[in-house]
This record gives C-alpha cells, structure tokens and sequence, in this order.
C-alpha cells in the first residue's frame, strides 16, 4: 500500500525575493519522511490571494495532507487565512477559543491587544487550531489543509502538534554507494537498474575531489530487502563500489 502524501505551499513575497531563506521546507520533509508521508510536491506563491487559493485548491484535491507557511500573522499582507477560507467557500471571523487565548497571552504580557493582533483570532468555520506552545498565536487544519506561521521555530512547534494526528506510512530508507567513476560512464548501467526496480527511488549525485570524478549513488524505497537487490545489481557491475559516508539511514 502507498505511503500517504503531502505538498506543502510555502506563502511571503519575502521567499520569492531572496530576501528571507526558506527553512521550513527542509524541516517538514525530513519529519514527514520519518513519519512515512511522502512530501511530493513544493510550491511557492506570493502575497496573492488568487495565487494561495488556486495553489491550495489544486493541491488539496491532489495530496493527502497540504502543509503551509506564512501569512497568518497581524499586519494588511498576511492574508492565508482568508484565502483557505476562501479557498473552501468557507465563512472566516474571530473565533472565541483563538481570542481567549490571544487576550490571556497579551494581558499576561501587559502589551495591548489591539485590532491588528486580534487579526491572528479570525479562523475559518469548521477548522481545528494547532497549538503554537512558543508565540500563542494559533494555526488551525480545515479539511486537509494545515495552516502554519512562517517564523520557523513557531512553524516546528506547529509540525510537532500536527504529526501525532496523522495517519503515516513505511518510513523511508536509503542506501548509499559510492562510485570512482563519472556519470557518464555509469548513466547506461543505472539506467537499466532503475526501470528493474521500479519500487526504489534512484538518484546519481556527481562530486569532483582534486580533479576526479565520481558519484554517490542513493537508493531509497520502504521495502529494504527490494533496497538491498538494487544495490547488489549495481554492485555487480560495479564492484568496486564502496559504501559512502552514512550509506545506510531512515531518510
């Protein structure tokens, strides 16, 4: 049976500029791996409304779960919350359990709780928050769709509240061969390993030490014993290939 799937929409004109770096990718992928839900597809949009809601409505009928990030904040930009709302024909205001908690939170902090704060407390009918045990201000999952801050510690507290609700699959695992030799001279041979073994994912990744070549090779899938015949056809043909660094992991 397939591993469930994912995609995640990564939301801020401030990715697509260059001028913040995306970490939230990495982080979700290695913890959905782990979970054996395979993160098959990334997209990032702007600040644009019929951006979010097109990537949200194509990819939530296509995958098992959606991830998000970004746009949840106070200020006139961060519009996703909106925009899933929109996204489902679903009624969006302030909800009283997100308002109580905001309001405690800033009252404790003795800082005000003003309109623009208040915008974090508007959460589309129907949708479950996630808990947020580092800034308060909640996400929330409507349907399959989990809406999370960008701020990367937040958005990984947010994963962590996520994941134990989620029904996983096999965890991936990976195998790792390294071969003194460049791609070209491999590519045939891999070639005709990966259509053998359809199952097991294989990617060639060429590295240049003091001018020679050569390719470490991973081999990854669910199924370690289908794993271990791909690697033992590859050593067959190649067998002076060594284990890499690391070779053998749940990645």
């Amino acid at each position: 049976m397939p591993n469930p799937t994912a995609a995640m929409i990564v939301i801020g004109d401030e990715i697509l500029s260059g001028r913040t770096r995306d970490s939230n990718m990495h982080y979700l992928a290695k913890q959905l791996t782990a979970q054996g839900i395979d993160l098959s597809e990334v997209r990032v949009v702007a600040d644009e409304a019929d951006n979010i809601i097109s990537a949200v409505k194509g990819l939530s009928a296509t995958y098992d779960n959606v991830f998000t990030s970004g746009g949840i904040g106070p200020t006139h930009d961060d519009i996703t919350a909106d925009c899933i709302a929109a996204a489902f024909d679903t009624h969006i205001d302030v909800r009283d359990d997100a308002r109580a908690l905001l309001a405690d939170m800033y009252e404790k902090t003795g800082r005000e709780f003003n309109a623009a704060r208040m915008r974090m407390a508007r959460i589309p009918d129907g949708a479950t928050l996630i808990d947020n045990p580092v800034s308060t201000a909640p996400g929330f999952t409507l349907k399959n769709v989990h809406v999370m801050a960008g701020v990367p510690s937040v958005f990984e507290a947010m994963v962590a509240s996520v994941l134990p609700t989620l029904t996983g699959g096999a965890p991936l695992q990976s195998v790792s061969v390294r071969l003194d030799r460049g791609e070209g001279d491999i590519a045939g041979p891999l070639g005709e390993i990966a259509n053998a073994y359809p199952s097991v994912s294989i990617g060639s990744y060429p590295f240049n030490i003091d001018g020679k070549y050569g390719a470490n090779i991973v081999f990854r899938g669910t199924n370690s014993d289908v794993i271990s015949q791909a690697e033992a056809a590859l050593r067959a043909v190649f067998p002076e290939a060594i284990d890499a660094a690391n070779s053998r992991n749940l990645v």
